[in-house]
């Protein structure tokens, strides 16, 4: 049986997991200002920190030391998923908001929102250089029906708690290296597009990478593409987010919905692959590096505005660490 392990899977990245160990690093005598002390804090009640990038790297370690085999997608979700933004996830996107776009004076420009079918599309996105992107793909695209994400296990089922407030906010369904087949992880994608909703996929996988272009990527997205004949492939380009503080320029870019079919060309068969074949994933790799390709066009077109000169004030830059 094929697994989703390097297919669909998303890297672990050095957010992902939190350790006491990393909370207790930044509570260091040398760390004391203002925004030290809120990352140490942060550190330790959400996770995350530099000590923790060890752990992320081993998700199937991680995975086993839980002493259960962990759920994913729509197992995990326990339910179907829905297009409705409940009141939770309301409170929590405007309490970030307030944080990040008021209060931080982050400024988000976006074009091609016009682009946007009106349900039920894949969003390929990248890049993905921070911990706000998720928040900034939210706040690119219409609140309902609702973008749902692939997500990392290990980011998810790092606190229980935090486990079990993104399973009633909903919006993510966790995957892990090494676990369940691509069919599985299919079904939870049809599931969310048959709901009407964007299903968000950032290809490159991680946070790893430079600020101005791609780094590697992986064949996920081609992968669903291929299996949901004709569903609509969304490029969303991302630039900006390799730093983070107060005032920070963040650029994004919609492009038009694309086909697999129309992506390939000519070097679409006449007849789908059969599933798990090398074919499958030889075409899958290749609808996903034409996807990077428009992608990456439109990073290197926004990402200088995006950069301020090097004697500018770089306030805050404690966000970068923030999750």
């Amino acid at each position: 049986m094929a697994t989703i392990d390097g297919v669909l899977r998303v890297r672990a990245s050095s957010t992902d997991i939190g350790s006491p160990r990393a909370a207790k690093a930044w509570h260091s005598p040398q760390r004391r200002s203002p925004g030290s002390v809120i990352i140490g804090e942060m550190v330790r009640i959400f996770g995350g920190g530099d000590e923790t990038a060890k752990l992320a790297r081993r998700p199937e370690a991680l995975a086993a030391s839980l002493g259960v085999r962990p759920k994913e997608g729509l197992e995990w979700l326990g339910r179907a998923p829905d297009g409705r933004l409940g009141m939770l996830a309301r409170l929590l996107l405007g309490a970030g908001g307030l944080l990040l776009f008021r209060l931080g004076r982050i400024r988000l420009t976006v074009e091609g929102r016009e682009h946007l079918p009106e349900s039920g599309y894949l969003v390929a996105a990248a890049l993905h250089r921070g911990w706000i992107d998720p928040l900034v793909v939210i706040r690119a695209l219409p609140a309902e029906p609702r973008p749902w994400f692939i997500g990392s296990g290990p980011s998810t089922f790092d606190r229980r708690w935090k486990e079990t407030l993104l399973r009633r906010v909903g919006g993510i369904l966790p995957v892990w290296r090494g676990g369940v087949s691509v069919d599985e992880h299919v079904a939870a994608t049809r599931a969310v597009v048959d709901a009407g909703c964007p299903y968000v996929i950032f290809i490159e996988g991680g946070t790893a990478g430079p600020p101005d272009r791609l780094h590697r990527v992986r064949s996920g997205v081609g992968l669903a593409a291929l299996r949901l004949d004709g569903m609509p492939i969304v490029p969303f380009a991302l630039a900006g987010s390799d730093d983070l503080y107060r005032g920070k320029r963040i650029g994004a870019r919609i492009g038009p919905p694309i086909t697999a079919a129309e992506l390939l060309g000519d070097a679409m068969p006449a007849r789908p692959p059969e599933p798990g074949s090398r074919e499958e994933l030889r075409l899958a790799r290749l609808v996903t590096e034409r996807l990077a390709e428009r992608i990456e066009a439109a990073v290197a077109e926004m990402y200088p505005g995006t950069v301020d000169p090097p004697e500018a004030a770089r306030p805050w830059r404690w966000l970068r660490r923030l999750f």
